[in-house]
Parts: structure tokens; C-alpha cells; sequence
């Protein structure tokens, strides 16, 4: 349980994999996406889970160069463990 905590430490990890989980995504598009996450926090969450093993960087050959982020198959495996993280949360509110 404490490698899985790890991996989704700080606090945009869990909505940065939440929208590759919706796809392949830029930086950029990442940006968008997420606007409220500084670029800084955005870079570093990325860097936190690409060497976590939960995504991939996959360098596009164009000009300029650009690069898209994915989810691992064991990353994608994080997508039903957010579902229910979601639920049990939403049923603590309601609970409230």
C-alpha cells in the first residue's frame, strides 16, 4: 500500500492521471486541461509518475519536436482504483 501512496502523492497526481486516462495527451494539452495546475507542479507530477512506471513519454517526429504522455498498461490499471477512491469519497460527503 505505501508504493501505491507513493505513486500518487502530492496533490494533482490523481486529476493528471485522471485525464490521461481519457487519452494521450501533450504538455500542452495537459495545460489546458488542468489550467489551474501551475506548469512547474504539472512538469513535476509528470516526472514523478513517468519514473513511477505509471506513464511513458512517446517523442512525436515533427517539427518542432513534441511529446505525448500515456498511461502504462499498469497505469491504466489505476483507472477502476480511482473510481471507487471517487465513490468512497462521495459517500463520506454525503455522509457529512
Amino acid at each position: 500500500m505505501e508504493a501505491a501512496l507513493d505513486v500518487l502523492c502530492g496533490r494533482w497526481a490523481t486529476p493528471v492521471i485522471r485525464e490521461l486516462l481519457r487519452g494521450d495527451r501533450s504538455f500542452s494539452e495537459m495545460r489546458q486541461a488542468l489550467p489551474r495546475l501551475p506548469d512547474k507542479v504539472l512538469a513535476d507530477r509528470l516526472a514523478h509518475l513517468l519514473q513511477s512506471g505509471v506513464l511513458e513519454r512517446r517523442r512525436e517526429a515533427e517539427w518542432p519536436p513534441r511529446s505525448r504522455y500515456a498511461l502504462t498498461p499498469h497505469g491504466r490499471r489505476l483507472g477502476p482504483i480511482l473510481d471507487a477512491l471517487r465513490d468512497w469519497g462521495e459517500g463520506l460527503a454525503r455522509e457529512r
